[in-house]
């Protein structure tokens, strides 16, 4: 059986998605998810689904082994970023090359790096005046959303819409596409 772990720090609704995806499935599971805001709304997702949460801060992220040994007694396959707002370290780098994906709310290289997340990338489309916007799904490495991309999808923006409107565009895109994402990634179909 292939085994998830998901990172998460906000509402969770990508988690949720990918939880719902795969619970049919005899052959794939979510084992985990792991948020570092003991205030997000993944936890309820997460008790929701019966999926154990794992808490860490980010001294314990940064500083210590016990994430990285969490995930290989878990034996997890692969690790899926979903609104996960950390840089991963070295650490987990190495130790699961090509085994962690992140979702990007944008088309990379266009709107990433550091700060780029979440409405911050769509108010940016919009007051640029972009006439498409989209997901990027990609490999991490050691620096914020320059690993290589696995996937990408587009919608179009137009003229009049709001970040709010691109933000609901982003949503669908992201829950349409990145749980059969991960299935291909998992079963190395891309």
């Amino acid at each position: 059986m292939k085994r998830l772990a998901i990172f998460a720090s906000g509402s969770g609704s990508n988690a949720e998605k990918i939880a719902e995806y795969f619970a049919e499935r005899q052959d794939v599971e979510v084992s985990l998810i792991f948020t570092n805001n003991p205030q997000a709304g993944v936890i309820k997702r997460a008790c929701k689904l019966q999926i154990p949460v794992v808490f860490f801060d980010k001294k314990t992220f940064y500083d210590t082994r016990k994430v990285l040994q969490i995930l290989q007694n878990e034996r997890i396959d692969l690790v899926v970023l979903a609104g996960f707002m950390l840089l991963v370290p070295a650490l987990l780098v190495e130790a699961f090359p090509n085994k962690i994906i992140n979702i990007h709310p944008a088309l990379l290289p266009k709107y990433g790096g550091k700060g780029m997340y979440g409405q911050f990338v769509h108010e940016a489309v919009v007051n640029a005046k972009e006439s498409e916007s989209g997901i990027t799904i990609h490999y991490v490495n050691e620096n914020y959303d320059e690993g290589n991309v696995i996937f990408q999808a587009t919608c179009p923006v137009a003229h009049t819409d709001t970040s709010d409107d691109v933000a609901n565009k982003i949503h669908a895109l992201e829950h349409e596409n990145y749980p059969r994402v991960i299935d291909e990634v998992l079963y190395q179909k891309r």
